[in-house]
């Protein structure tokens, strides 16, 4: 096939190309075209029922929004005053009226004997932050459960620290509560204010270590259901005895010191004023945390608890379970005593209506108040007997 042949060829292939070209052009421009007319149809549909769908959805949600909100609102709130009272838990109202200060050098001769009684202790702070103040800070301290812990900041001269601890902390969980449960598997963390405590507001180590005056925490012996006395300078571990002289039976894990096991000295000994007779002091001072009048009733279901809960321990059982007969024996002792001289007592003169574990920060700022000013009250008295 010579040029001109393929010429005509092409020239014809390509009128057919251009025809087909052509009417495909046409077909594609009418599809094209119905195609839109489709596609816009359908958009305007979809786009239709794209803003029914979305109206609704957006009512449903604007309707679940403003429960939810209202549901995240009451929420928060709960939440806050959690946060709030973890955070920022409720201390005493005047605690700025608290007295602060170290005390003296000044040594008084006798033995102060504490009593104990948990939060009502705070009575017992009241009191020897007046004696502080006014230089009376005996040569001897001892005391049993709430009154071993407050005798430590009294033999380390800080005035005000007891109940600025107690009544700031009281609502800290690290101290009473969940926090403190979880850690010390006791309702009450005493290793809370006995030593983490210290970072906020540091313990006179130096000023209660002074060799001149004795300190002594009351323990119970879980094994012999006796009484011990823990003094600082031959006790191993003299913070952990005053820990177990507060440790309450049943609730609080026993303390090991030396291979033996403690609890609340209250369970053997309530009020120690017989130790401080048999040591051969002539002054001796007692400090109550209940009124005078006082006596606790014979326990009947405790005392099966007591022998249940601790019967691997009969004579702890035991002397748990005499407990409130011994101490009641012990208050009308006190009366005689004081009746004869040999003794100075210092009381709430009201009922305390304070329990061992109380949660009031005001009515246990107002018991520390009480033991401040009876003290001052009865101060010429005290120092006249310290005198005679």
């Amino acid at each position: 096939m010579d040029l001109s042949q393929i010429r005509r060829v092409s020239a014809r292939q390509l009128a057919r190309l251009r025809r087909a070209s052509a009417n495909q052009l046409n077909r594609l421009r009418k599809a094209s075209e119905g195609s839109l007319e489709q596609i816009k149809s359908a958009s305007e549909n979809q786009l239709n029922r794209l803003r029914s769908v979305s109206a609704e959805r957006f009512d449903r949600l604007r309707s679940a929004s403003a429960g939810q909100l209202s549901r995240l609102s009451r929420v928060s709130r709960r939440q806050m005053q959690r946060i709030r009272e973890f955070t920022a838990p409720k201390s005493f109202s005047a605690m700025a009226d608290i007295p602060n200060g170290q005390a003296s050098d000044k040594i008084t001769e006798g033995a102060l004997v504490l009593e104990g009684g948990a939060f009502r202790g705070l009575y017992s702070q009241g009191v020897l932050d007046a004696l502080m103040e006014n230089d009376i800070n005996f040569r001897c301290v001892v005391g049993v459960s709430a009154g071993a812990l407050a005798g430590l900041n009294y033999c380390s001269g800080q005035i005000g620290r007891s109940a600025r601890i107690n009544l700031a902390y009281r609502h800290d969980s690290r101290y009473v509560g969940v926090r403190a449960l979880r850690k010390a598997h006791s309702i009450v963390n005493l290793d809370f204010i006995l030593r983490d405590v210290n970072a906020y507001e540091p313990f006179n180590e130096q000023y209660f270590r002074n060799p001149e005056r004795k300190y002594v925490a009351v323990c119970a012996n879980v094994n012999t259901g006796k009484a011990e006395y823990m003094e600082k300078s031959s006790c191993s571990d003299i913070i952990a005895a005053a820990k177990a002289s507060a440790s309450m039976p049943y609730v609080s894990p026993e303390v090991i010191i030396d291979g033996q096991p403690y609890l609340d000295g209250g369970t053997s000994c309530k009020i120690a004023y017989q130790w401080a007779i048999d040591q051969g002091y002539e002054k001796i001072v007692v400090i109550r945390t209940r009124q005078r009048e006082y006596r606790k009733k014979p326990m009947t279901r405790e005392n099966e608890m007591a022998e249940f809960f601790y019967r691997r321990n009969p004579q702890f059982a035991k002397a748990l379970a005499d407990s409130n007969i011994n101490y009641n024996r012990q208050c009308d002792e006190l009366i005689s005593l004081e009746k004869q001289g040999r003794i100075f007592v210092i009381a709430p003169e009201k009922e305390v209506k304070v329990s061992r574990v109380e949660s009031d920060v005001e009515k246990l700022g107002e018991l520390y108040f009480e033991g401040y000013r009876e003290t001052l009250e009865h101060l010429d008295e005290l120092k006249a007997y310290l005198n005679r």
